[in-house]
């Protein structure tokens, strides 16, 4: 997995949260996060796009061993995945978004170009 950040969680719930969380932005386009885990799932929804970018048998099973629901990963397959076919990288934008108001966390939007 990208990145050393361990968000406070333990490695199996740390997996977890970041494939409901790629797996939620892949299905809706955009999330609101931390600021620190945006930058994880940046880094992890990235490397799904440009696994998907190749539409292979294998391919396609790598990227359904990481992302939860079989239709996001069809989707990710048919519409996202050759929307960025001549592009080299850069398929999200992480936007701050100021602190959140119950404990001052750095909020961000993470969303697909």
């Amino acid at each position: 997995m990208p990145g050393t950040r361990k968000l406070g969680r333990t490695t199996a719930q740390r997996t977890a949260m970041l494939r409901a969380m790629v797996t939620f932005l892949l299905e809706n386009g955009k999330i609101e996060t931390t600021n620190t885990r945006a930058k994880e799932v940046q880094a992890m929804a990235e490397k799904m796009i440009t696994t998907a970018k190749t539409n292979t048998l294998h391919n396609r099973r790598l990227v359904l061993a990481f992302v939860t629901k079989e239709d996001v990963v069809t989707k990710l397959f048919s519409e996202i995945a050759p929307k960025y076919a001549e592009r080299k990288g850069g398929y999200t934008r992480v936007t701050k978004i100021g602190p959140r108001r119950g404990d001052g966390a750095e909020m961000a939007v993470i969303e697909l170009i």
